[in-house]
């Protein structure tokens, strides 16, 4: 059963399942548009969204061909597990106890993969994509060749 504050959030936020894992809701989508020769068609500016993650569900890895900022809005810290393409590891704790090290926004750079997960009940956040998110931009990762280009890191991307 569901904690009853991310039930409010879910009702409240017009929340819905997210295909990575948790719940989701588009926000904002920049009218104005960008073109380069990373995208195969033009991209909005900017894109935000609500992101709900449950401590029994995850977003697995992915990755995007655009910078993504992540801001910290209620409930348990986030842990945003990155694979930078150098195969540099980095978890960010998002959150709002900052003499501890957690940071209440951060930034996955594009092109990185990254997982992410709740420390206790739930974590409600927003995420902010320049040049806006498409699911054109998006990959969702495969474990077994994720695992193998990044073998030190095989048991977090088993587990995400």
């Amino acid at each position: 059963m569901l904690h009853k504050k991310v039930q409010a959030y879910i009702a409240q936020l017009n929340l819905l399942p997210h295909p990575e894992g948790g719940y989701f809701k588009e926000t904002y989508r920049s009218p104005l548009t960008y073109e380069n020769e990373n995208f195969n068609a033009p991209r909005n500016l900017s894109t935000g969204i609500y992101f709900l993650l449950t401590e029994d569900n995850f977003s697995a890895f992915h990755r995007i061909k655009s910078d993504e900022m992540w801001h910290f809005y209620d409930g348990d810290t986030l842990l945003v597990h990155i694979i930078h393409p150098d195969g540099q590891y980095a978890c960010i704790q998002l959150g709002k106890d900052i003499e501890n090290g957690e940071q209440p926004q951060a930034v996955v750079p594009a092109n990185s993969w990254f997982a992410s997960e709740s420390k206790g009940n739930y974590s409600l956040v927003g995420c902010t994509v320049a040049p806006g998110f498409d699911f054109d931009d998006f990959e969702m990762a495969q474990k077994v060749v994720l695992s193998k280009q990044f073998p030190a890191h095989q048991d977090l991307i088993e587990r995400l």
